[in-house]
């Protein structure tokens, strides 16, 4: 029997995994606006500060399932407070980094030690505290967090840059990203929603028969195309909107907007889930995504089209999030979410890696960005298609897992 105060207490955990993800998130998706000063102040180049930026998504994808495993051993308070400190010194780090190995070191290491931070881990703390059938809406709440990180971090970067330099907008990065550790106590309670199996055995078979599941890599195959898509954005449309003539403010304004546009998208996304068809959803976001995509390259560079192209972009960015999540819940339970999902984002974070590193490879050669855009709009199509030969309902071991009851408190 539950206790008179669990119908709001669950949403404790779900407002510090938003902070947590408004905090990581926003100060990683804000770090295209440092591509161009670092670049400026160390000359070496955008194609070795676009690599440098892509090594550290790789590392944060790489760090996943690594920090979901431990996770089980050590706890969640103790991941997520290490999180928060090798982030935030990482941060700082960049601003006397002025070789590119210094660089891609300190991208190396800010990103394994993000990874912490990372949307598998905190969903996955979510989802277990979180009862079933609010499981929808608590995602899109988290994730709508990640989207007001943006938001802000992407506004106050712009502002900041402009007013004191790149370096002590790092700074005042690093000292936000510390100043959230403390809410790791909050993830120290006991799991709300536990898996019916005994520990350890049981839910290893459950991630091994994940792992042999074709729908499992499917799902990872379209999460792969969104890390190309969102990481190519948000890390060179400052490049692409100064290619238009227009301040960097204007990109500043651009971000803010994706993510204001994000926090909608993401909070409509957990209502839809609870709905309709997941596999359908996650099909029409990617379609969304091609076509515009292939809208904003075919018509004439302005600010009007720049501002439609991020609200577009910005309804679907953040909406694979909560619908991933929800999927690979529904299917495999929450218990085994931070590793599955952990291992899917390694997958994301690959296409982040080509997304960034490809993007500034063509820029420097070319000074554009046509083969890289033409690129991202098959990818996006392809996402779209692999999720439809999904089935709806859930395998067995996810139907036992969710129907379990709740623990009596």
């Amino acid at each position: 029997m539950h206790s008179p105060s669990r119908p709001t207490s669950f949403w404790i955990p779900v407002a510090a995994a938003s902070l947590l993800l408004a905090a990581s998130m926003g100060s990683r998706s804000a770090m295209g606006l440092f591509l161009g000063p670092i670049n400026t102040a160390t000359g070496l180049g955008a194609g070795t500060v676009s690599l440098a930026i892509a090594a550290g998504l790789l590392a944060f994808g790489a760090a996943q399932p690594a920090w979901g495993a431990w996770e089980r051993r050590a706890g969640a308070t103790r991941v997520i407070a290490l999180g928060c400190i090798g982030s935030g010194a990482s941060l700082a780090l960049l601003t006397v980094s002025g070789g590119s190995v210094e660089l891609g070191t300190v991208m190396l290491l800010g990103g394994a030690a993000g990874a912490a931070l990372g949307a598998p881990l905190l969903m996955g703390m979510v989802a277990q505290r979180v009862p079933v059938e609010r499981h929808g809406l608590a995602m899109g709440v988290v994730s709508a967090g990640s989207s007001a990180g943006q938001l802000a971090y992407s506004m106050l970067g712009a502002v900041l840059i402009s007013a004191v330099g790149w370096q002590s907008t790092l700074l005042a990065f690093a000292a936000t990203v510390l100043a959230v550790a403390p809410l790791a106590r909050i993830f120290r309670s006991r799991p709300f929603t536990e898996l019916p199996a005994a520990p350890g055995a049981a839910s290893a078979a459950t991630v091994r028969d994940a792992l042999a599941d074709p729908g499992y890599w499917l799902v990872s195959a379209g999460f792969f195309v969104c890390g190309f898509h969102v990481s190519f954005l948000t890390t060179h449309m400052p490049g692409v909107i100064e290619l238009c003539g227009l301040p960097p403010t204007f990109s500043g304004l651009w971000l803010a907007v994706v993510g204001a546009c994000n926090i909608v998208g993401s909070l409509a996304a957990g209502w839809l889930m609870q709905r309709a068809p997941v596999k359908l959803l996650l099909a029409g976001v990617y379609a969304l995504r091609a076509l515009g995509v292939a809208a904003f390259i075919a018509l004439p560079a302005s600010q009007p089209l720049l501002l439609a192209f991020a609200l577009w972009m910005g309804l679907t960015y953040m909406a694979t999030l909560p619908l991933t999540t929800g999927i690979l819940t529904r299917r495999y339970g929450a218990r085994n979410l931070a590793v599955l999902f952990g291992i899917t984002m390694a997958m994301h974070q690959v296409g982040s890696f080509l997304g960034v590193w490809l993007g500034g490879v063509e820029f420097e050669a070319s000074g554009a960005y046509r083969w890289t855009w033409l690129g991202d709009i098959l990818l996006a199509t392809a996402a779209a298609l692999v999720h439809l030969p999904l089935r709806d309902e859930q395998p067995e071991v996810a139907k036992t897992a969710l129907a379990a009851p709740l623990p009596a408190r």
